[in-house]
């Protein structure tokens, strides 16, 4: 025992034992009572117990060491065996999941399946990485490299003429808006500011892009069901709103009225956006597509990185992503960011735009389209002539966000959304109100001269007519789209997706396309090519807006600023113009529309565009020979359902064989 007591411990027990010794004496001499000795004797016990105590304690601190040691030890093993067990429990969920409904689990097993490709992706690079990189060494032999470049361009040329020359035979009316693509490209090249030093590696494979691109999404149908998934997946989410403005709002004012009603997605989308920069899956994301646009299109890094960030945020917050390098970026890289900004729209703006009622897919379609475009007509328009820093093809690096955790960050993102949304009413405010003044204005000095009803939309609808139809859009409802893009541009997007929401709306009501002489909406196809062109923040609004962010990170390049903006926004403004074109010649009608013959044949009571599309290719279709039953010709003709099917079309429409 005294080989392991601690010198403290041995001066106790000398202590003890000297006044044991001293009270023995004093009992025996002096006849001490024997209290004091039972005292000096429990003082003795109490210093023992305490050195058992003492090394319980030392043997129990010897365990718990040698234990932390041993998971120390084993710590990977046992984060590797959590992690298998909490895989294998979510394997099994999502297998209970899909095998009692796969509809309902379809969003969770697309997100596992998203997952799954980013991890296997990563195992590959990390394994065959460098492997596929020694491969494509010989590749980057000069010779070879020219050959193959100009045997894709031939193979990609022999391609579009072929498809062009085919799949425009059934539809003539789709070359039109391939023409509208070469009149807008030859535009923007006669406006060059260099004409020698354009670099068309970036114009073929932006405009290439941004083709491919649009076929997978509206012609494909895999890419069609996709989109259009994934526009009814953001709708339900965007739907949780509600849940917030109908508590501080009220239910009657969040259903009736606007501001309470799209206003409040702008700050429940600032807000999601904010959580998902703070994890850093944004900027993943944004890098990977700048590093698909830069390898490709050969742009450098500093510009791609702001015109992809431009998919998900607004002009002057993508900026920011590029802040550190704006004040050694050439102006051909400045022109390249001012114009992504303006040839697309933020996220959070784009889900005020869904709650409109405009089409989901379409929104989200010509957003992402848009990067690749605006980087193509920035480099046609302004070529870069100067020396750029920014060729790394590694690209730049996106820092997470300063928030210490995710509650923070919604809290800024929400409370940073509060200043957009406030911008947003304030400026349909302030235009709709000078949009009225204007035409009141306009329309009395017409009527000095007996020009009645003279408008702002008036004479876009006049003087844009011309561009509109060249993007594809029939004559008949060229008018009315050249108003949307003249209001888009010269007041606001947000005041031209309105309009065009209140034109779907009577559209899918049912309404009767000509009343009185006057159209009240447009066609499909023609909603579909003005929701894309109007996709962007390209109007002259937002020249103040832009130079306001960008002179206040540089305020030194202001007046570089200020010489290339003009041109910017046009770049912008033609970017959305060509992605209009683009969804002009792929677009083809879908449902009810390609199948009135079994539309019909089933039982309808109510006015729906598709019953009016159907009825008025029905009432076509039949003319009267003098008796009293009509004949049908085309796909109507010998069936039976044919004349039950116009009784029912003339309940709901008027027609001459309706007599």
């Amino acid at each position: 025992m005294t080989g392991i007591v601690s010198p403290g411990l041995n001066s106790k027990f000398c202590t003890y034992n000297y006044a044991w010794l001293q009270n023995w004496q004093l009992s025996k001499e002096e006849g001490v009572s024997s209290e004091g000795t039972r005292r000096t004797e429990e003082q003795g016990h109490s210093l023992g117990d305490g050195l058992e105590s003492s090394t319980q304690k030392r043997k129990s601190l010897r365990h718990f060491t040698r234990a932390r040691s041993f998971c120390k030890a084993r710590a990977g093993l046992f984060k590797k065996i959590l992690l298998s067990l909490l895989c294998l429990a979510y394997a099994a969920y999502l297998l209970a999941a899909c095998i009692l409904n796969f509809q309902r689990a379809l969003a969770l097993f697309v997100l596992t399946c998203l997952v799954l490709l980013v991890l296997v992706h990563r195992f590959l690079k990390k394994i065959f990485g460098k492997k596929l990189t020694r491969c494509l060494k010989p590749l980057k032999n000069s010779r070879l490299k020219l050959w193959m470049k100009w045997v894709f361009a031939g193979v990609a040329l022999i391609g579009l003429i072929l498809w062009l020359a085919l799949d425009t035979a059934q539809r003539p009316e789709q070359l039109i808006s391939f023409a509208g693509i070469c009149m807008f490209v030859l535009i923007l090249f006669a406006c060059s500011k260099h004409h020698s030093a354009v670099s068309w590696r970036a114009v073929l494979w932006g405009l290439g892009l941004q083709f491919v691109f649009g076929i997978f999404v509206i012609r494909t149908d895999p890419g069609f069901i996709a989109f259009q998934w994934l526009g009814d997946q953001i709708q339900i989410f965007l739907n949780y709103t509600v849940a917030g403005s109908s508590f501080v709002f009220g239910d009657m004012l969040v259903k009736d009225v606007f501001a309470f009603q799209s206003l409040p997605i702008i700050l429940f989308f600032g807000c999601v956006m904010s959580i998902l920069y703070y994890l850093g899956l944004m900027q993943w994301i944004v890098q990977k597509i700048a590093w698909f646009l830069q390898i490709t299109m050969g742009t450098t890094a500093t510009e791609t990185l702001a015109v992809t960030g431009n998919i998900f945020v607004g002009m002057t917050e993508a900026p920011l992503l590029i802040r550190p390098y704006l004040a050694d970026m050439t102006l051909s890289e400045i022109h390249a960011v001012m114009a992504g900004g303006f040839a697309t729209i933020s996220g959070t703006v784009l889900g005020a735009f869904i709650s409109f009622g405009i089409d989901t897919s379409s929104l989200i379609s010509a957003s992402v389209m848009a990067a690749p475009s605006a980087l193509a007509l920035s480099k046609l328009v302004y070529p870069e002539v100067e020396e750029s820093k920014f060729k790394n093809k590694e690209g730049v690096k996106l820092p997470r966000g300063k928030e210490r955790n995710v509650l923070e960050a919604a809290s800024n993102g929400a409370a940073d959304a509060v200043g957009l949304a406030a911008n947003v009413a304030a400026n349909l405010i302030a235009f709709l109100a000078v949009l009225a003044f204007i035409n009141a204005a306009l329309s009395w000095l017409g009527e000095l001269v007996d020009i009645h009803g003279l408008t702002f939309q008036v004479i876009c609808s006049y003087i844009l007519r011309p561009m509109v139809f060249m993007m594809g859009v029939d004559w008949a409802d060229c008018p009315m789209v050249a108003e949307l893009v003249g209001i888009k541009f010269f007041t606001n997007e947000f005041v031209a997706y309105q309009q065009l929401s209140q034109y779907k709306n009577k559209r899918l009501s049912g309404v009767e396309e000509w009343i009185g002489g006057e159209k009240q909406w447009i066609s499909v196809r023609a909603e579909i090519i003005t929701t894309f062109s109007l996709c962007g923040f390209a109007n002259l609004s937002s020249i103040g807006i832009t130079l306001g962010g960008l002179t206040s990170m540089v305020p030194h390049r202001k007046s570089e600023l200020s010489k290339v903006v003009i041109s910017a926004l046009f770049t912008g403004a033609c970017v959305s113009l060509i992605s209009a074109c683009v969804a002009g010649i792929l677009y083809v009608p879908r449902g009810a529309e390609t199948d009135c013959v079994s539309f019909l044949n089933t039982s309808f009571t109510n006015r729906t565009y598709e019953t009016y599309v159907c009825c008025r290719e029905l009432f076509q279709s039949t003319f009267l020979n003098g008796t009293n039953r009509p004949s049908f010709s085309g796909p109507w003709e010998d069936k039976e359902f044919s004349a039950i099917a116009l009784v029912n079309c003339c309940e709901l429409y008027t027609s001459a064989v309706c007599a």
